[in-house]
């Protein structure tokens, strides 16, 4: 025969746990109120776990008049309470204990120094029953010792008197704030001997009904003597059910984490947080100056190559021109890895390196200091990059409570200050890969310079044979290439050979800017995206992350 078991919910522990992870992750988020209260309720529990659990520590409370001592002196079966009639009697909780050995810590942690042995040999064994002052007392360190105790004791025993049972002080300061925990929790309408039986029947069903209201559905209410000892043996034992259940502890422990919980917040299921990343790094390529760089790098890229592999004669006018990539200061300059230089800031306090004149290397471990000469980015730039660093934060923040909004907002503009320097960083790191010399430059170099002394070598041959005629000195034998003598066709062929290699090189010049310009402008993008993704969507993600951790933690709490 299969035995079918009952599946267990989180633990004490487990939910204490997630108690307390959920109020760390709160920190700084919810109300302090709300994350101290949760706290303290996980310190509580992890006291009163370890004292006796052999021990229910029940509490009879109640307002003025309503008769409490006289029942605590009733199921005690003497008199240990001071019994008044219409002022407050009781000054400070005092404790009557059935089989009380091993109690004391558990009575010194509640600060309970009258402590009594119980009379009555009524089968309570393991109860501590606690007589409080009155929760309505004109002493204020009477209420105060009273709002303590509630929230400590195992079980809560709430007397009530046929006259002020519907006091709204008792409803609404009490009763229904401790909805959560009505497993610990009793009724006892005393004094019923001074109505008639009719009137005992209506008392309890309008106390019910109250009760009902308060979300105190299901909590036992007694009616109750403790002039006459009516209703006192059910009293009894509904008490010792309790006591020898050795629940009630870990019942109301339960309670206060359960509304410790909800008191720091439903729990929502956290939204996907998908952020307009793209527009971001629009913002971010338009305000650093990107397409302006990738349009150097093109310009640049051609212009070198001229420099590179033109005709040697007329290459060094080309080099009064200046070079686009020199001009916005990258390439510059050469740390480890290659040349880096740095573009500007996207926000309007940003300056143009430029200014100072000075180029600035490499600093500690290869890193590049200083900025480039890119123009800084207008009015209008800053603000869009301001606008898309909100729109993340908005559309991240949909549909969170309050707070957690507000700290995904925060959080996407948390590092907004750092957007400039690391933007310029990765720019100018990215773009400096355009500033590498292709291979074949070298290769065409190397041929324009053979062009060219061949062409040297044939004017110098000709020059000679003109210095030689001039001078009336016999020709040497002069070579031919058909009918053109040598040195004509090295100066004449050498020349149009340079130029048709300089300017078949920036043909190949032309397309390869454009290739570069293309690659230049995606690395560009992306490392731009990485930064708004380090610096904005990251920050962003962590704050979702922290919230679906919360969450997670505040519905295992709650379990």
């Amino acid at each position: 025969m299969k035995l079918l078991r009952r599946k267990e919910g989180p633990s004490l522990d487990s939910r204490l746990a997630a108690l307390l992870e959920a109020a760390e992750l709160a920190e700084g988020r919810l109300p302090e109120e709300a994350v101290s209260g949760a706290r303290a309720v996980a310190e509580r529990a992890g006291v009163r776990r370890t004292l006796s659990i052999d021990h229910t520590v029940a509490a009879l409370a109640g307002a003025t008049g309503s008769g409490k001592s006289s029942l605590y002196n009733a199921l005690a079966g003497t008199d240990l309470a001071a019994v008044g009639v219409v002022r407050p009697t009781t000054s400070a909780a005092q404790a009557a204990l059935w089989d009380g050995e091993g109690a004391g810590p558990l009575l010194d942690w509640l600060d309970i120094p009258q402590r009594h042995p119980a009379a009555s040999a009524s089968g309570l064994s393991g109860l501590v029953l606690l007589d409080l002052p009155d929760h309505d007392s004109i002493q204020v360190s009477h209420r105060l010792e009273v709002d303590r105790l509630v929230e400590l004791v195992d079980l809560l025993v709430w007397v009530v008197d046929p006259q002020k049972y519907a006091d709204a002080a008792l409803h609404d300061r009490y009763l229904r704030r401790l909805a959560a925990h009505r497993g610990v929790m009793l009724v006892v309408l005393n004094q019923v001997d001074r109505l008639p039986e009719s009137a005992v029947d209506r008392c309890l069903r309008d106390l019910r009904r109250l009760l009902d209201e308060d979300g105190l559905a299901g909590v036992p209410v007694l009616a109750v003597s403790a002039r006459t000892g009516a209703g006192l043996a059910e009293l009894r034992a509904l008490l010792n059910d309790r006591v020898a259940e050795r629940k009630s502890w870990s019942t109301r422990l339960t309670a206060d984490i359960t509304t410790a919980a909800a008191r720091l917040g439903a729990p929502e299921e956290a939204p996907p947080g998908q952020a307009t990343d793209r527009a971001l790094t629009a913002a971010l390529c338009e305000a650093a100056g990107v397409p302006l760089v990738v349009e150097a790098v093109a310009k640049g890229h051609r212009h070198r190559a001229v420099v590179a592999t033109g005709w040697p004669v007329t290459r060094w006018i080309r080099k009064l021109r200046p070079d686009p990539l020199r001009r916005l200061r990258i390439g510059t300059m050469t740390p480890a890895g290659g040349p880096v230089g740095e573009l500007p800031a996207t926000g309007s306090s940003r300056q143009s390196a430029g200014s100072s004149g000075q180029v600035q290397g490499p600093g500690p471990g290869g890193e590049v200091v200083g900025r480039t000469s890119v123009p800084a980015a207008s009015a209008v730039q800053t603000a869009r990059v301001e606008t898309a660093i909100r729109d993340v934060g908005e559309a991240a923040a949909a549909d969170l409570p309050g707070p957690w909004a507000a700290a995904v907002r925060q959080a996407a503009r948390s590092r907004s200050q750092e957007l400039a320097d690391a933007v310029d960083r990765v720019v100018a790191t990215t773009s400096a890969r355009a500033t590498r010399r292709p291979r074949w430059w070298r290769a065409v170099n190397v041929l324009q310079w053979l062009v060219f002394a061949a062409m040297l070598a044939g004017g110098l041959w000709l020059g000679g044979l003109f210095g030689m005629d001039y001078l009336r000195l016999p020709q040497p034998p002069l070579p031919t290439v058909g009918v053109v003598p040598w040195p004509t066709v090295l100066l004449v062929g050498g020349a149009l050979a340079g130029v048709l290699i300089a300017l078949l090189s920036r043909l190949a010049a032309w397309a390869g800017g454009r290739r570069r310009a293309r690659r230049t402008s995606r690395a560009l993008r992306t490392a731009v995206g990485r930064v708004g993704d380090d610096l904005v969507l990251t920050p962003v993600r962590a704050e979702l992350d922290r919230y679906a951790h919360f969450t997670e933690a505040l519905t295992r709490a709650r379990a």
